[in-house]
């Protein structure tokens, strides 16, 4: 196109291909303006304890959109949290990096921190990180491994690659456990860090790049 002289920077004819342009410059093809497409908005959010995971409500329960600052792009979430589960949530209005997160087959990796009741047993581990059988669907096989553990309770970390509807308390009901606590703590390589309940900030640069193909 610039080659055949469809192409006009400020009005000028540019035939010069590796031409620079500058940001106020007005560029047309074919008398055509070309215009810069709308930068898009990524949100890390630490979603706390009894907010719904979506914009709005039927039942008038907070939502993440609240907790939203002022002003901010039409955002949206990144898969869910439960309503009693806390921790790192995505939020945003590109559409095909939502799609690439969440789908199955691209695998991204969630890390959840868990409490539950009891010592847990290493051969349960075990059943965790090749695959429970829940009474909806069969877990893939996941990374797993306990942090701590006592006769009161126990703190699990697992890896999953996959996000069906309330899973990680489904595995654990499967094998017997009570859920005192479910936190997500890292979703790709978006890492909760020092945010608190409800609070939010932009994605950075890097993890933007990161999770990007």
């Amino acid at each position: 196109m610039i080659a055949r002289g469809r192409v006009r920077v400020g009005g000028t004819v540019v035939r010069t291909l590796g031409s620079r342009v500058l940001g106020t410059e007005r560029v047309e093809v074919d008398g055509v303006e070309v215009r810069r497409a709308p930068s898009k908005t990524y949100v890390v959010m630490h979603k706390p304890l009894g907010v719904v995971t979506t914009l709005r409500d039927p039942q008038g329960r907070r939502t993440v959109r609240d907790l939203l600052p002022p002003r901010t792009a039409r955002v949206a979430p990144v898969g869910r949290l439960d309503y009693d589960s806390s921790g790192v949530l995505l939020l945003t209005d590109d559409g095909e990096l939502a799609y690439r997160l969440t789908h199955p087959r691209f695998g991204i990796e969630k890390t959840y921190r868990v409490v539950v009741s009891g010592r847990i047993d290493p051969d349960d581990v075990r059943t965790l990180r090749e695959g429970v059988r829940t009474a909806a669907f069969r877990a893939q096989p996941c990374r797993a491994r306990v942090i701590s553990t006592s006769s009161q309770r126990s703190v699990v970390e697992l890896v999953l690659r996959e996000g069906k509807n309330r899973q990680v308390r489904r595995m654990l009901d499967a094998l017997g456990y009570e859920v005192v606590s479910l936190q997500r703590v890292r979703f790709g390589p978006v890492l909760l860090g020092e945010l608190k309940p409800g609070q939010t900030r932009l994605l950075t640069t890097r993890e933007l790049k990161d999770l990007r193909p």
